[in-house]
Parts: structure tokens; sequence; C-alpha cells
């Protein structure tokens, strides 16, 4: 079997090399310069942050990255696509402007921010992928027709996958909204009346209006529910929940489906870049950031979206557990962080899936610069 290289650096720096620095050594030991083209328009995917959350990655990552594209003759741009929730990030305008308030202003990026989806995600290319669940994928324009991609992606917990890592940054975030909704259509919370004391803030949050109040109980509507999910963490008191079925293992394959689609037209022009720090036990889609649960780690690289996903998982459960941090029980070296965060969901669906449909490969031999 195929073994993929994923390059890793850790955070340590000096004066003879800063970890920017580092940070452009490893993406060129990682193959950037296969993947750039002189006078390519080169894509950067990554998670701005909704306004409020701490965890996402540094601007000044997001400069130096795109400095180096730029150094290697091509032209760089920054960008997400459109969310179905209720937040700052639901069209390109409140998008643009959390982006700008979480530093990534062009006087700190030195790129331009495109949204790929257009202004209320409605632009998209279709994509034809013929796999088990997905025939045709719905993804944000203006990604489809970059020359080359760069995924850059904040490692942290998901309380629908386990995890986020690239494939996650592959499938959900490039995904318009039609294909954001067509990922989310298995999905709907149910409410734990017992639990429910009928405060309104998941009515409030919901974007969908699916969410009302009956008999000072919430109460969720399926026929609106696009299935975000957000609700579930909204409640203050634990009162929303998946529905365990079979539903977040589609979600997964979807999700998968859906990266394959981005990368269809990309063999060659893709390198991927985990970050593996401010490690936060949900998404960044929320309007906050709980504490880290292990320690920074660093930084992975790879052409290969499942390897480094798998080495990514890896290297977070061979941490303690962060003192203080959501994992309340203690969680030694070994121990599945991400499954003690989310019991009930098995997150390696989305990485045998992956392996199945011809993604990538789980195995990799970790390359340290």
């Amino acid at each position: 079997m195929y073994t993929s290289k994923v390059y890793f650096s850790d955070l340590r720096a000096s004066a003879k090399e800063n970890l920017l620095s580092k940070m452009v050594r490893l993406m060129d030991a990682g193959g950037l310069q296969d993947i750039i083209s002189p006078r390519s328009l080169v894509a950067i995917k990554l998670h701005f942050g909704e306004k409020g959350n701490t965890a996402f990655i540094r601007p000044l990552f997001l400069r130096r990255i795109a400095d180096r594209v730029r150094e290697l003759g091509a032209s760089p741009f920054l960008t997400d696509t459109n969310t179905l929730y209720s937040g700052t990030r639901g069209n390109s305008i409140s998008h643009l402007n959390t982006a700008v308030q979480n530093g990534f202003a062009y006087s700190v990026v030195n790129a331009p921010i495109i949204i790929a989806d257009g202004i209320r995600g409605a632009s998209f290319s279709r994509v034809k992928i013929d796999q088990e669940i997905i025939k045709t994928a719905y993804l944000g324009k203006e990604i489809v027709e970059s020359d080359a991609l760069l995924s850059v992606a904040h490692f942290k917990g998901h309380e629908l996958s386990g995890f986020g890592g690239t494939i996650k940054n592959l499938g959900m975030g490039c995904a318009a909204r039609k294909g954001k909704l067509e990922q989310h259509s298995d999905l709907c919370p149910k409410i734990k009346r017992k639990k429910c004391v009928g405060c309104g803030d998941c009515a409030e949050h919901c974007a969908q209006n699916a969410i009302s109040l009956t008999e000072d109980k919430a109460k969720i509507d399926p026929q609106k529910c696009v299935g975000c999910g957000e609700c579930i963490l909204i409640c203050p008191n634990g009162a929303i929940d998946v529905q365990w079925s079979a539903d977040t293992s589609i979600f997964q394959k979807k999700m998968v489906e859906y990266a394959s689609a981005v990368l269809k037209e990309k063999q060659g022009k893709a390198l991927f870049i985990n970050f593996l720090t401010n490690i936060s036990p949900a998404c960044d889609c929320y309007g906050h950031s709980d504490a880290p649960i292990v320690r920074d780690i660093g930084i992975v690289v790879s052409k290969d979206p499942v390897a480094i996903d798998q080495a990514s998982v890896d290297m977070v459960n061979l941490q303690t557990a962060a003192e203080g941090s959501s994992l309340e029980a203690s969680s030694p070296p070994g121990e599945d962080k991400f499954g003690n965060l989310y019991p009930k969901i098995d997150w390696s669906i989305q990485l045998e899936y992956a392996e199945k449909i011809g993604l990538g490969g789980r195995e990799y031999e970790l390359i340290t610069i």
C-alpha cells in the first residue's frame, strides 16, 4: 500500500529562523512549488472565524502564505463560502466585514478576499461526481475556477463529524449554499423536553425559523430545519441533541464526496495545511471558542487530504488533555480525545470512506523538518 508523506513542524523558533520562515520551509518541503504555475490564480481556502471567535488561524500566517505564492509568480486570493446558519458570515457583505474585523484586512494579509459563492451563496458550479450518495456537487464558483488550491485548515473538534480538518475545509467549506443544504439534509436535532426551560435562545438563533416555543418548550419543524446543528451548542441547558441514527455517518460520507468534487479538477494542483494550534472542542463557526483541549502542537503539510487528517488526529490523541478544558476527566496520551468529546460520533468514518473512494490513504510517513 502506498504511504503518503506528511511534513511536520513544531512551533519552536529562534533568532535564526522565526515561525513564519519555518512555515515557508515546511510548505516548500511539502511541494508548494509543484502546484503553483506562474500567472496562475491560487485560491487559499480558510475559515475567517465567526465574530467573537478567537481560535481561527492568525492572519499573519495567511499573509506569509500569500506572499510565498506571489514569490512563485502566481496571484493568491483568500476565500471561503457563506454559511447556512444565522451568524455574521451568512452573506458576502457581513462575511467580508467579519473577516476584516477578525484581522484579515488587505493591509494585513496582502491579498484580496473573494467569497466564493456570491453575495447570497447562489453562485455555484455544478461538478458531476456520481458517487454513492452525491451525483452532482454544488461548489463555490470562484474556487472551481481557480487554477490551484491551498487548503489552510484550523484543526479542531466538531459536533457533527468528531473533528474538522482538511476534509471538512474542502467538503463543507467549499460548498455553495445549495451544497451545504444537501450535506445537512439528513440531520435534524431533537428537543429533550425535560431539560428545555423555554428560554428561546435556540429560536432566536435559528436562521431558518425552524424553532418555535410551544407551551414554554422549544419545538423544531423538520420541514424547515436544514440540519446545520448550531442550536445544539447554542442551548445553555443541553436540551438539544442530534437524533443519533445513521445521520452523522451519512453526513460524513456526503462531506467526503464533496471534498472529492472540489479536488476533481485540481489533480496535482492542491496542497493541504493543517494548523494544530488553539485546538478548540467545536467549530470556528460559533461566536465563541472554548479553551483548547490539548497544547499547541505544530503545523502539518501534505498533498494527501486523508493522510494529513489521520496524522493530525494521531498527534492530538498522543497528547495529555489540557487542564481546565472541556475534556473534564483526565485523558492521557493515546486516548481518543475527539471520542471523549463526542462519544456518539465515530470520526473514523470520514477517513475510512475517503480512503475507500480514492481521495487518499490513511497510511503516512511523518517527516519532521
